[in-house]
């Protein structure tokens, strides 16, 4: 299989988390579990940021929360999908916004392209999105160009072994994409790098979902907006045939009487470095060590 069968057709990821807004919160447990485990990273973080971008956004929850860590903070909430953001926007109290105290901004974007200006954010933050982007290396250099000399990225996405009954049991030859693939820990750590992270640290947790049957599985992706957005993927209807396959293929997987559905989440945080001083032309700075001093 091509490597081009795994782009992520952006139009179709806009559309399916358009078509999402109003279901995704009933469904993503997951993302809010994660969610609240960035929060608590964050108190082991001594920061006070002026400016916060929530990067993938979603229904906002991030967003609010930031705003109430970080009450003088102005907060972007940016996602490549308005209903996401209509849904962000609306969620805001009515005093906040009758009196100015919100300082939560909304911006439709793709996090590959930020429509921001460098060196404007002091913490840039983002759970579960990047899965979600064609060229990660992009995507990092992005957020490092945007934040600040000393400025933080704090961000969560999925490793390889995500989904990995779905992948199993879906299956059917090597021409076709049914499950996204998702980066592996040291090659997002080597990603951070390569953008000019300093010290990038990642972890990473398993989660395990339960369900009746595999209805439930795909009923649940198909609320949080998670389609098969690969550019390998079947182009038309699979029919019941498929449909039938896929369940007696996950029926493999059952324990206890439940079907799991398995999600590697990443962690990740990195800094970026001070700004290095400027010198005219021609001038580098010179180091002077002190010499050891000598007893006679």
């Amino acid at each position: 299989m091509t490597t081009d069968a795994y782009l992520i057709d952006k139009a179709r990821v806009r559309r399916s988390f358009d078509r999402a807004a109003g279901t995704y919160d009933a469904a993503a447990l997951l993302q809010r579990e994660v969610r609240e485990r960035m929060l608590e990273r964050l108190d082991l973080v001594k920061l006070t940021p002026r400016a916060v971008l929530d990067a993938g956004c979603g229904t906002g929850h991030a967003s609010a929360a930031l705003s109430v860590r970080y009450r003088q903070s102005q907060v972007i909430s940016l996602d490549i999908a308005m209903g996401m953001l209509k849904k962000t926007m609306a969620a805001r109290s009515l005093v906040q916004r009758l009196f100015g105290f919100d300082r939560r901004h909304a911006v439709c974007a793709d996090i590959e392209r930020l429509p921001l200006a460098a060196a404007s954010m002091d913490l840039v933050w983002s759970n579960m999105a990047i899965q979600w982007c064609n060229d990660l290396d992009l995507a990092f250099t992005e957020m490092q160009r945007v934040l600040k000399p000393e400025g933080l990225l704090m961000f969560s996405t999925l490793g390889p072994d995500t989904l990995k009954e779905l992948r199993a049991a879906t299956r059917q030859d090597d021409a076709h994409v049914t499950v996204s693939r998702f980066i592996d820990m040291h090659d997002i750590g080597d990603a951070l790098v390569r953008a000019g992270f300093n010290a990038p640290v990642l972890d990473v947790e398993y989660f395990e979902l339960t369900y009746d049957d595999v209805l439930g599985v795909m009923r649940d992706l198909k609320a949080i907006g998670a389609h098969n957005a690969a550019e390998g993927r079947h182009r038309g209807l699979q029919g019941r045939g498929f449909l039938q396959h896929v369940q007696a293929r996950y029926e493999s997987f059952r324990r206890d009487g439940k079907l799991p559905a398995t999600y590697e989440v990443i962690y990740g945080h990195a800094w970026k470095p001070q700004a290095r001083q400027e010198l005219p032309d021609g001038l580098s700075p010179v180091q002077f060590r002190p010499r050891a001093s000598s007893s006679t």
